[in-house]
């Protein structure tokens, strides 16, 4: 598919523009990116020429504008053929409740661990919030892993929008060191060991923009 251009944020930092780059890497669909530093000047003057809401990631399809993550998504997906669901009904349904419970929550993991792709060894204070937010994600992670572990080595077999959304919870759990079950921590290699992931990661360490209040946990 040509004529997609996805705009996109820091990738150190942003993990909303992360989640449509690497479904529409999985999905094979051809994209030009655009990248907009945060902070920045440009960020500031171009951006709103693009996105309603002033934010990052925006797909552009010639007129066409679309400027959420999960609505990128489910437009991509349609675009390849609704590969980017799974084809059983039931375990399709399963998949957008998990992505839209990860689309809608997890505050505190998100206050408390600001993804950080380039940064390890971080550490932050296990507090109950976070603590209730991991054990959701470890029995989401898990729960999909022994169901569908057949199928494939993603939560619904093949790589979904739920892997996507999913993505930057494991950029957390490799940056803050958080804890996982096994089969959890199985599925966390799995996607950390993904190549297009490895790609963002790099690009990432490659960035020199920082964001003060994003930098935590360093020396805890």
């Amino acid at each position: 598919m040509s004529g997609l251009v996805l705009v996109i944020g820091t990738k150190n930092y942003s993990s909303w523009s992360l989640r449509p780059w690497l479904l529409l890497k999985h999905l094979d669909l051809e994209f030009t990116e655009r990248q907009y530093h945060f902070g920045t000047p440009e960020f500031e003057s171009e951006v709103p020429k693009l996105s309603p809401t002033r934010r990052v990631p925006v797909l552009l399809h010639g007129e066409l504008r679309v400027w959420e993550s999960l609505a990128i998504s489910e437009y991509a997906s349609e675009l390849a053929g609704s590969r980017g669901w799974p084809i059983d009904a039931a375990m399709r349904a399963t998949a957008r409740s998990v992505a839209n419970e990860m689309h809608a929550g997890f505050r505190a993991l998100r206050d408390s661990c600001p993804m950080n792709a380039r940064a390890t060894g971080r550490r932050v204070a296990m507090t109950p919030p976070l603590e209730q937010d991991l054990r959701r994600i470890d029995a989401i992670w898990s729960g999909c892993r022994r169901d569908h572990g057949e199928r494939g080595p993603w939560l619904f077999g093949n790589f979904s929008v739920a892997d996507a959304m999913y993505a930057p919870v494991a950029l957390r759990v490799r940056t803050y060191g958080l804890p996982l079950s096994q089969l959890a921590a199985r599925y966390l290699e799995t996607m950390l060991d993904d190549d297009h992931l490895q790609q963002w990661v790099r690009a990432a360490e490659q960035e020199s923009i920082v964001i003060p209040q994003d930098e935590v946990g360093a020396g805890a």
